[in-house]
């Protein structure tokens, strides 16, 4: 059974812990009808993809998968090559067909990869290794043109990000001897070098009082917003991720996570990127959005450091909130203030409240920080980056500001 067409390889997470041929007959013939090294780095792909699953979020997963997916596909139809055996040159060629996909890769809508017949899995005839999506203000029946599908640049920067990624646990594991992916790179002909002048995506101080406001608003009307309000303040105060207030599968944020030292400073401690566990220092002013919102689920004060509540409660049911509900809450406020703000001030001074997500609050409250002069080695820990470096190129980019500055001193005479 030769393989002519790109046929879905990986299923979901879940679906992959259990993974076994039985139940997937058609992938079972094509590996016994082919090279013996497609079955073999399938299940390269198979392992590094359960090392992404263990670790990453179940986003980070299904984006890991797409592009491993791909390029194992490429390389048993197109390239017909075992990927430890690819080069530099390999690999742009790999980067031109991402390009520009053949018309018979390309898919116009999202879909499963697979559907159960029978107690047996089997490929989706209507899903492909890409997608280009018709402008949602078309009719129906309009014709997309596949040939005029191109990658963004953040979609090849995410291709190549997986590709490297997985051969270094490739070369980890001792299966290959080199990343063909990382020496490309930086000669892919299609990246357009961006050396712009990156903008902040924060509030200002006024948009982000009318957040606050309208936040105080909701609680004070309806005790059951209190808690739109302490998720609101904690991300812009403490510089918090979504996924840091969010119950996971790895941590589960409590109430006992805030404590106090021997000075009687407050410090909250959390589970972050690379799961790193870093403590967050907690400002004075914080604290009484934190008792408000214990006192409406009947907790009284501040919290003492072997509270097991749960810090961001469902209203139904029990545990925490995922990341997606917390995202939800907060746009919620954001909406109401953005009315609030367009009838006050006028809908172009209200306009980044319809742009702003929730992680634009993290943002807010740092650069704020930055202008108020807090030293930027605090605010760095803070935030939780590797190093001040990081800090200032997202949010001070001194030389720019330098360089803004001499600027306006230039003469037309």
């Amino acid at each position: 059974m030769p393989l002519t067409k790109p046929v879905p390889l990986y299923p979901t997470y879940i679906d992959l812990c259990e993974f076994d041929f039985e139940d997937y007959p058609e992938l079972e013939k094509i590996f016994s009808a082919n090279e013996p090294w497609w079955r073999e780095q399938f299940n390269w792909g198979k392992l590094f993809l359960d090392y992404i699953g263990r670790n990453k979020s179940a986003h980070t997963y299904e984006r890991f998968r797409n592009d491993v997916e791909r390029f194992l596909l490429w390389s048993f139809i197109v390239k017909q090559k075992p990927i430890d055996q690819l080069r530099k040159s390999d690999f742009l060629e790999y980067a031109d067909f991402c390009w520009q996909p053949p018309v018979t890769w390309i898919g116009t809508s999202n879909q499963e990869r697979f559907k159960v017949s029978n107690g047996y899995s089997a490929a989706n005839e209507h899903w492909f290794p890409f997608k280009i999506q018709a402008p949602k203000s078309v009719k129906a029946d309009f014709v997309i043109d596949k040939k005029k599908y191109r990658p963004s640049q953040q979609t090849l920067t995410s291709m190549f990000t997986a590709i490297i990624a997985f051969y270094n646990h490739l070369m980890a594991e001792d299966i290959c001897i080199g990343n063909p992916a990382q020496i490309a790179k930086k000669d892919c002909r299609h990246f357009i070098i961006d050396s712009q002048v990156k903008e902040i995506k924060r509030l200002t101080a006024n948009q982000w009082q009318y957040v606050l406001d309208t936040a105080v608003e909701m609680a004070d009307e309806n005790p059951m917003f209190e808690r739109n309000l302490f998720v609101i303040a904690a991300l812009k105060t403490l510089f918090l991720r979504i996924s840091e207030l969010s119950e996971r599968e790895t941590w589960s944020p409590t109430m006992g996570h805030f404590w106090q030292d021997d000075d009687e400073n407050w410090w909250l401690k959390v589970f972050g990127k690379s799961r790193k566990l870093r403590d967050i220092t907690v400002p004075i002013d914080f604290l009484p959005f934190l008792e408000r919102y214990r006192a409406s689920r009947g907790l009284l004060g501040l919290p003492s450091s072997n509270e097991n509540s749960v810090l961001v409660e469902k209203v139904r049911g029990q545990g925490g909130m995922t990341s997606r509900h917390l995202r939800r809450i907060v746009q919620s406020v954001f909406d109401q203030a953005y009315e609030n703000m367009r009838i006050s001030e006028g809908p172009n001074k209200a306009l980044k409240l319809k742009e702003a997500s929730a992680h634009w609050l993290r943002h807010t409250g740092a650069s704020m920080e930055i202008e108020r002069g807090r030293p930027l080695k605090d605010i760095s820990e803070d935030l939780g980056h590797a190093s001040m470096a990081t800090t200032d190129t997202v949010y001070v980019q001194s030389e720019n500001k330098k360089r803004a500055e001499s600027g306006k001193r230039r003469k037309v005479d």
